[in-house]
């Protein structure tokens, strides 16, 4: 009783981590009584714990002693299994060199304890009290659909895909999808050069209407000379203007062709996974109709369309804030 009353006279301060492809979200929520009274989000372009982020989230966990630091897992050595009985959890994984937890005694999350010995290392200055497993967050995010519905449900990530697969809240299949070492599917992407060379290939020089003795020029004798240079002065004082806003077109050309080629390559790996779950007899397979994507890297359009013309899904997709959903799980563990 004594150690609750203590507890109502501080603020709780909710320290939310993402690290992402280049850079770290850090999410900050502040709790009085159970309710968000603040909040703060900073991006930090570094992967590591920097001075500049240290001194950040020391600024608010100093304010009260009942403060939580919590980190989305990125380990790629990690996935879930559809049941949390010890003795068949080998079946479907080696979790020799895993850690396990059973989610509401359903199914079973892991990862790889080398990796979270590296995640206690990298943020030994404030130390690490929860660490969110993506498939935990996904079943969560997705719990109006999840609880009674057989669908796919895929977080996206910058560098990796948590794909999952339920039937009224029971878990089929799940596969976590490392974007960034997937090179067995390197061979599929859309290369521009091999367009080019079609293109080139493609023209027959005998089709070509050459042009004879200037003929094709007669419309352009009636042009009156030009009384002056200053049309020419005109357009070397815009060539810098022109020349710049070339560049940014080209740099907005290769960003699309970046997002292409990535969504190309997440609707690849989505689509191996898909066959491995419809195929491997350890998992009980059922037709896919509906997925439900979380998205939390900013994906175009293409990767929907890709699934709904290639392998006739329906596909919704949801916007997801990372670092303010870790926040929801901490508090569901915290606030009880």
């Amino acid at each position: 009783m004594l150690s609750k009353f203590f507890e109502s006279m501080y603020q709780k301060i909710f320290v939310n981590i993402v690290v992402k492809d280049t850079s770290t979200d850090v999410y900050i929520e502040v709790c009085s009584n159970d309710n968000i009274v603040d909040n703060s989000e900073n991006t930090f372009h570094t992967t590591k714990m920097s001075l500049e982020m240290l001194d950040f989230i020391k600024l608010y966990i100093c304010e009260s002693p009942f403060n939580y630091v919590s980190v989305l897992d990125m380990s790629p050595s990690q996935g879930a299994l559809p049941t949390c009985d010890k003795n068949r959890l080998s079946y479907y994984y080696d979790i020799s060199a895993c850690e396990t937890k059973c989610h509401n005694k359903q199914w079973t999350y892991y990862t790889s304890k080398s990796d979270l010995y590296e995640i206690e290392r990298k943020y030994k200055d404030i130390g690490v009290d929860f660490v969110f497993s993506p498939f935990s967050l996904l079943a969560n995010f997705f719990k109006d659909k999840i609880d009674s519905n057989l669908a796919m449900y895929i977080l996206v990530q910058d560098d990796f895909l948590s794909l999952s697969v339920f039937d009224n809240s029971k878990l089929l299949f799940a596969d976590h999808l490392d974007m960034e070492n997937s090179h067995e599917n390197d061979d599929l992407l859309m290369d521009d050069t091999s367009v080019e060379l079609d293109l080139e290939e493609g023209i027959d020089l005998e089709d070509v209407d050459v042009i004879d003795n200037g003929e094709a020029f007669d419309d352009f004798s009636d042009i009156e000379d030009l009384d002056s240079l200053e049309e020419i002065d005109e357009f070397s004082e815009n060539k810098d203007i022109e020349e710049e806003f070339y560049h940014k077109e080209e740099e907005l050309v290769q960003e699309n062709e970046d997002s292409f080629n990535k969504d190309y390559q997440r609707f690849s790996l989505i689509q191996s996974s898909i066959n491995h779950f419809y195929k491997d007899e350890k998992y009980e397979s059922q037709f896919i109709e509906n997925v439900y994507i979380a998205d939390g890297a900013g994906i175009s359009s293409e990767l929907k369309r890709y699934l709904e013309e290639e392998m006739f899904l329906s596909v919704y997709v949801r916007h997801i804030e990372l670092g303010t959903e870790v926040s929801e799980l901490a508090r569901m563990e915290v606030l009880v």
